[in-house]
């Protein structure tokens, strides 16, 4: 069974301004109003996605339940008015430009439901890539259960490293009608997107997606000793939001006979797929620095976790080249830096043989706190106080954060940061939720 489908995507009438219509996804921005503020501004009386979402930073307001019925309500009327039309069954390649040396180059297509699980330990063709808090599907369930479209700002990423989906396809948009061309506000830079109708092109698609998995370029690309589930896709970005549609569906699927379920449209989300190895995606470590701690005795305690795992712990005052069979990790306190290598790991990638550790030691010891970090200079600044101590996590390779999903089934909280907040993506497709 393939997890793609080809969806009828609803876009924009013609003469409506695309640069007031598309807005950053609502989990943006969530502690500064004044940017929200400044977009309705923009956007006046526009139709706009603005309208049809509910950006996070009013998710604790009083007038919460008005602003949902108010966007189902918007819903229906730019259906009826027209201002949204529906385009025949096809995918739409986007290319969005903001401000990297490199364009973000993605394919916008449905995604079944059924292929994806956001449970912990889930081994589903589609996964996310960290845990997903399920306290956070609630709300965003309230905007869903009575809207009649969705609007998603989900990315799922495909491991792709000879670039044979996506990429490909840029030689080809002279034969295909473009369906937008815009700057985006509030800093978003500039959008291309081309139509591609069902047919020749589209199976050409899913089945140069489904070659990514074939089970012994699987296990080679990922070093992988014994079989273990597929993985064709990651959730990388709108992990909560595929959540909540998740969440819909199951419960829209109670009230469907087998044979409705088949082709039902709220079976399927509507998703970006982008290559993990596009140039323009930059991973970047989150690193740690725990507080109130002990440093040495910190050091002891992750000797006995990892010996009581069947792993060695071993320490040294000089960097330690990379090695993927061991994972190492850099420390610092009270003026001192070293390394940390785990050998013979029962975890996929560094920072998952790491927050192990911190999460037992923080378990046993209520005092100590954790804070996750961007920037080594600011691990330095903040593990070499007292009573603090920091690490830098390495790099990610790309080919680790899939290996590390595979291997552990979601990565630690705050593996990875991908893009800053302007970069994230904007809302401009949309697509039935409703018969």
């Amino acid at each position: 069974m393939s997890c793609v489908s080809v969806p009828k995507i609803l876009m924009p009438k013609d003469g409506i301004d695309l640069k007031k219509w598309a807005v950053v996804a609502c989990d943006q921005y969530t502690s500064q109003k004044e940017y929200w503020a400044e977009t309705d501004h923009i956007v006046g009386d526009a139709p706009s996605t603005l309208r049809l979402t509910l950006p996070e930073v009013y998710l604790e307001d009083a007038d919460v339940a008005d602003r949902i019925a108010n966007i189902n309500e918007t819903m229906k009327q730019y259906l009826s008015d027209g201002t949204l039309t529906e385009l025949p069954a096809g995918f739409i390649l986007t290319e969005r430009y903001s401000g990297g040396t490199s364009p973000r180059r993605g394919l916008v297509a449905a995604i079944d439901l059924e292929c994806y699980e956001y449970t912990a330990g889930s081994r589903s063709l589609v996964r996310p890539t960290e845990k997903t808090v399920v306290e956070r599907i609630p709300p965003r369930l309230a905007v869903r259960k009575n809207a009649s479209i969705e609007v998603p700002h989900i990315m799922l990423l495909i491991d792709d490293p000879n670039r044979t989906v996506i990429e490909p396809m840029f030689e080809k948009t002279d034969a295909l009608q473009k369906v937008y061309d815009t700057d985006l506000m509030q800093n978003g830079g500039h959008i291309n997107g081309w139509f591609i109708p069902e047919g020749e092109l589209t199976d050409h698609l899913i089945a140069e997606m489904e070659k990514l998995n074939d089970r012994k370029t699987f296990n080679e690309k990922y070093r992988l000793t014994k079989d273990l589930p597929l993985l064709p896709f990651a959730v990388g970005d709108g992990n909560h939001s595929m959540a909540t549609a998740k969440a819909y569906w199951e419960d829209v699927k109670k009230t469907l006979t087998p044979e409705e379920r088949e082709n039902h449209p709220a079976r399927y989300a509507l998703c970006e797929i982008v290559n993990i190895h596009d140039e323009s995606l930059l991973i970047e470590p989150i690193h740690r620095v725990m507080f109130h701690v002990d440093p040495e005795d910190l050091l002891h305690a992750a000797v006995n976790f990892y010996s009581k795992n069947g792993s060695q712990c071993i320490f040294s005052d000089e960097k330690a080249a990379a090695d993927p069979e061991n994972h190492t990790v850099r420390y610092c306190f009270g003026g001192k830096t070293g390394t940390m290598t785990v050998i013979c790991p029962k975890w996929g990638i560094p920072l998952g043989t790491l927050q192990a550790f911190l999460d037992d030691y923080l378990e046993q010891h209520s005092e100590a706190k954790i804070d996750y970090i961007h920037g080594e200079d600011v691990v330095s600044k903040l593990g070499n106080e007292a009573g603090n101590m920091g690490f830098f996590l390495p790099d990610i390779e790309k080919n680790d954060l899939f290996r590390g999903v595979i291997i552990d089934g979601v990565l630690p909280r705050k593996t990875f940061s991908m893009g800053e907040a302007h970069e994230k993506r904007y809302y401009m497709e949309s697509k039935m939720i409703v018969k």
